[in-house]
């Protein structure tokens, strides 16, 4: 068996998608990944540290996307602005493939362990965007409001996108469409980002325009029955 066969990286992560929707994560070894991959567990253990990262392990590339991005961005930039730039650069290197993506998500939505380290894997990306943008000048503090905004921005897009392929209610300022039978995680972004613009400006989107809120509801209610 070939321990360096061109592509042994692609099969083994393909490999590894297969058995995971086929056994679950836990039940999947990594010496049945390699013999799916048709290599050796060695070769395995070359390209990626655990059975974990092979889920993970574009994480990496994220992090430099982003940070290639805000190198290029105009010195007057605003945190917001420079948030935008790494979202963007984000949607770039993800956005290529949904079905792949969709794959992913729904494996580790299925186990725990998984779900944990995803949220250690954004945390060290919210650090490192809040480090990027004081490199820029930003405030330390406005810096990691910043990075976490963005990020939760992109959190919300990305799941829409990988579970809808849309927003499930966009709004006459909505450009989300489809693309080529990707689910448009840039439109997907851009979508969040408005709506988070409007309840900062305290104005949040309804569902059924011009339904009184619970709490004003319930003011009411008291005001009539006093």
């Amino acid at each position: 068996m070939a321990r360096w066969q061109p592509g042994a990286r692609a099969r083994l992560s393909e490999a590894a998608l297969e058995l995971y929707d086929e056994r679950g994560f836990e039940q999947t070894m990594v010496a049945d990944i390699a013999e799916r991959a048709g290599v050796t567990a060695r070769t395995f253990f070359r390209h990626y540290a655990d059975k974990r990262e092979v889920l993970f392990s574009g994480w990496s590339l994220l992090q430099g996307a982003t940070a290639s991005a805000l190198k290029e961005a105009s010195a007057d930039a605003t945190a917001m602005e420079l948030v935008q730039l790494a979202l963007d650069a984000t949607a770039q290197l993800i956005g290529a493939d949904q079905a792949r993506a969709r794959r992913r998500q729904a494996i580790i939505a299925a186990t725990p362990e998984l779900r944990e380290r995803e949220l250690i894997k954004y945390d060290a990306l919210a650090h490192d965007l809040a480090q990027a943008l004081h490199g820029h000048g930003i405030d330390p503090v406005d810096a990691a409001l910043a990075a976490h905004t963005g990020l939760a921005i992109y959190r919300v897009a990305f799941d829409q996108w990988t579970t809808t392929g849309s927003t499930d209610h966009p709004d006459e300022t909505s450009e989300t469409s489809e693309t080529s039978g990707t689910g448009a995680l840039t439109d997907l972004i851009a979508d969040a980002t408005r709506r988070h613009q409007r309840l900062a400006e305290g104005n949040p989107t309804r569902e059924h325009p011009g339904m009184t809120p619970p709490a004003r509801r319930a003011d009411s209610d008291q005001g009539r029955s006093s």
